[in-house]
């Protein structure tokens, strides 16, 4: 059994990939999140770029969404909050968001990512707008010994550190 790399303790098979092969929706933000999440750790750049709302596309390279994916091995995801909605401003509607943590290592140094997202529904569906990261921090190296990053409860010279 293959955990789903979104933290949920679930079987990927049964979590994230119905949705990133679009066999099943995201019902919520927090679904579309952990499935993106999951995507960028299994390399499935396409569903990425497709999960992204259609004005945020614009701004977006498959090449590049496809180098950052497979130059990073993500880590960790950990769900801060989920909320319903947001006012983003008197003029615009009100937005989900979900603020999440990500742990990643990119050219062997360690990162730590929080961000605040918001989402979108359209075209009958989630859509991943945009985003305000709160943290971006590099992280030291684990020792030997120290527990893994990815939460594996393994040290992490038997873990990542073994990659």
């Amino acid at each position: 059994m293959t955990l789903c790399p979104c933290g949920s303790k679930k079987e990927y098979l049964n979590c994230c990939l119905p949705i990133i092969k679009g066999d099943k929706k995201a019902r919520t933000p927090e679904q579309l999140m952990r499935s993106r999440y999951s995507a960028y750790a299994k390399k499935c750049t396409d569903y990425i770029y497709e999960s992204y709302a259609i004005e945020s596309q614009k701004a977006q390279s498959l090449d590049k969404l496809s180098s950052w994916a497979h130059e990073t091995q993500w880590l960790n995801l950990e769900i801060n909050a989920a909320s319903l909605f947001e006012q983003h401003s008197s003029s615009t509607p009100y937005l989900p968001t979900v603020d999440f943590t990500a742990y990643y290592c990119h050219e062997n140094n360690f990162f730590k990512m929080r961000e605040n997202s918001r989402f979108i529904f359209e075209g009958l569906q989630w859509r991943y707008l945009d985003g305000d990261i709160v943290e971006h921090i590099e992280l030291p190296t684990p020792k030997r010994n120290d527990l893994c990053l990815c939460q594996s409860s393994k040290k992490f010279k038997r873990c990542c550190g073994n990659k």
